[in-house]
């Protein structure tokens, strides 16, 4: 992490978003019984809040040590990286699992890719430009995006402070409660005559309302290397429990996805993300900022963390399995707990801690060797 010791509870909460991702993501009964296990707040919240903290803390401090065009440099290279990740499991989709798909005639991978189907070449396009997203592929273009947007965030943070930024990313995540974001779309492509993918192609998640997540960890993250980081108000964290409580009992008594007045479900939307989710997930942060140290303690000796330190490759793993297992699988949505629900669930948590552990393991035993490669090109460049 570029000199910056591991935050252990962090590779822990990391690793409990991936396991929470497959047990909502992988066709089994229990996607409809532990899908936002802990109020009207899913895996992604979580999994987005942590990516813009760790961006804040370790490149505000390259930035302070290294210079801004150091960091900006490592910023987009690593946004690159993911990006390639994003592409690799795309094509390994439309390539691969889909013709597999269509051979065994499943539906839920070729009702998922129809898209696709109907225009090749323009859902290849749109999937390189970050723009076709396929239902499980849009979380990696958000976190591509929300990282090259980082160096100028960060940048302007510096200069203007914080304030003006987000009142701007509440102006967007307002602006997003309205759809303007899906008005500007079909403008542009509509005003420029683009074959753009529909709107509806371009992935669940509304960009506009989740920078405000992405935003509240980028300046967490850049807030923690203060002199003084900000703390919890004393108060806060009995507040937090009431209110975290109140939402977790509302969603197992109203279900996932609550019927009743439109209002309150859009507040609690997860796509736009809802203004009542908000104060949900923001109830269960300042939980978690609170129990920090006890969770650091768990993270030593716990499973996840291992998950957690190979957030990127154990993402696009499960991303691989649920394509897998829905080309497969005869009823995406069992109504009733079947044997091989559990063990297709046992078994994929078992394959992702193997990659974590092979990752993990092959990063730390080639670390001395790729020092090594390093010092001796530098010293041949010397010469």
């Amino acid at each position: 992490m570029h000199g910056i010791q591991r935050q252990l509870e962090l590779d822990w909460a990391r690793g409990l978003m991936l396991v929470l991702m497959s047990l909502t993501h992988l066709p089994t009964w229990f996607s409809a019984q532990l899908g936002q296990p802990f109020g009207y707040v899913s895996a992604a919240e979580g999994f987005v809040i942590i990516s813009g903290f760790l961006v804040g803390t370790i490149y505000t401090r390259i930035a302070q040590e290294r210079g801004v065009a150091a960091m900006r440099r490592l910023v987009w290279r690593r946004a690159g990286k993911i990006y390639i990740a994003h592409i690799s499991v795309l094509l390994l989709l439309l390539w691969v699992i889909v013709p597999f798909a269509v051979s065994r005639d499943a539906h839920p991978i070729t009702d998922l890719a129809s898209f696709y189907f109907a225009h090749p070449r323009r859902a290849l396009a749109g999937g390189l430009l970050l723009l076709y997203e396929p239902p499980l592929l849009d979380i990696l273009p958000m976190y591509v995006l929300f990282m090259l947007a980082s160096p100028l965030l960060l940048t302007a943070s510096k200069r203007y402070g914080w304030g003006p930024l987000f009142a701007g990313s509440v102006a967007l995540w307002a602006m997003a409660q309205f759809d303007i974001g899906h008005v500007l779309y079909d403008a542009v492509a509509g005003t420029w005559g683009l074959p753009l993918p529909p709107y509806s192609q371009t992935g669940a998640f509304v960009f506009l309302g989740w920078q405000l997540v992405w935003m509240c960890g980028l300046w967490g993250g850049a807030r923690s290397l203060d002199p003084r980081p900000p703390r919890l108000p004393s108060a806060s964290v009995p507040l937090a429990a009431v209110v975290a409580l109140a939402f977790f009992g509302w969603r197992h008594w109203a279900g996932q996805v609550p019927a009743g007045d439109a209002v309150i479900v859009a507040a609690l939307d997860k796509w736009h993300l809802g203004a009542l989710r908000i104060v949900d997930f923001a109830a269960l942060l300042v939980l978690g900022v609170a129990a920090r140290r006890r969770l650091a303690q768990w993270a030593r000796h716990s499973l996840l963390t291992t998950l957690g330190k190979a957030a990127l490759p154990v993402f696009c793993a499960h991303l691989v399995i649920c394509f897998v297992a829905l080309a497969m699988v005869a009823d995406p949505n069992p109504q009733q707990l079947h044997w091989h629900d559990s063990a297709l669930l046992a078994a994929t948590l078992v394959a992702l801690y193997a990659v974590a552990l092979l990752f993990v393991e092959g990063r730390r035993l080639g670390a001395p060797l790729v020092a090594t490669l390093s010092a001796r090109l530098a010293a041949r460049t010397a010469r």
